[in-house]
């Protein structure tokens, strides 16, 4: 029951959080009418309870997740507070969880069959060359360097853009290369610069699987993206 209860205020607090956090236009920003209390909500705790209920439903729509039997959700509710739910703590986790994921995968799926197509296409091309894992790359400019571990810090330039060629993310337009842990980045990035030599630029490749998955990533990258990188390997700053 505890569980079910975080669970359940988790998916509350992702709403709200995403609800307080929306930036809206100043010019266009009016003071908010307040609506008149439901006669049904006598007092705080039938608020608190409604309102519960109100978060939870708008997290779903938000979500786009139909299909919620609201006369069960009532029955676990009292399963629950008589201590004979039908499900263990550990279930409950494994069904959510399970649902989310299908969920989040069907919406995604437009967009991730699209990079499939891309790839498709693309592994053909002269100087490309795909990988086990299903990354393609192909080499712009190779050094002649050492290579870098998983364990290691680098120092790289690179420019990101979807496969229609919207940029998502440039240090090369920001002017200034970025040093991170290898091991702090997306896999098809560990994969990749693993194999380059200090000194080259490739041109990556990476399917949704080895980026973000099923999820968004910011406001441009959609869940299911396949992403392309030019990626300048400057050097190893250490471990």
């Amino acid at each position: 029951m505890q569980k079910l209860l975080i669970v359940l205020f988790c998916f509350v607090g992702t709403a709200a959080f995403a609800q307080g956090t929306a930036k809206k236009p100043v010019a266009t920003a009016k003071k908010p009418v307040a609506k008149p209390t439901p006669a049904a909500l006598k007092n705080q705790s039938d608020s608190f309870s409604y309102a519960i209920g109100v978060s939870i439903a708008n997290f779903y729509r938000e979500q786009g997740i139909t299909g919620i039997n609201s006369s069960l959700v009532t029955k676990a509710l009292a399963d629950c507070r008589n201590g004979k739910p039908a499900l263990d703590d550990g279930q409950v986790n494994s069904i959510i969880m399970a649902y989310m994921q299908q969920k989040r995968s069907e919406k995604s799926a437009g967009t991730r069959k699209a990079g499939e197509a891309f790839l498709a296409e693309n592994k053909n091309k002269p100087g490309v060359i795909t990988t086990s894992s299903g990354l393609q790359y192909m080499i712009l400019k190779e050094g002649n360097g050492p290579k870098p571990t998983a364990a290691d810090q680098v120092k790289v330039h690179y420019h990101g853009t979807l496969i229609d060629g919207t940029v998502f993310d440039s240090s090369v337009q920001r002017g200034e290369p970025i040093v991170f842990p290898l091991s702090n980045v997306i896999p098809g990035w560990v994969e990749a610069i693993q194999l380059m030599p200090v000194g080259s630029k490739w041109r990556l490749f990476v399917p949704s699987n080895l980026a973000y998955g099923d999820n968004d990533a910011g406001p441009v990258i959609k869940a299911g993206s396949t992403l392309v990188f030019d990626v300048e390997l400057l050097e190893i700053v250490g471990k």
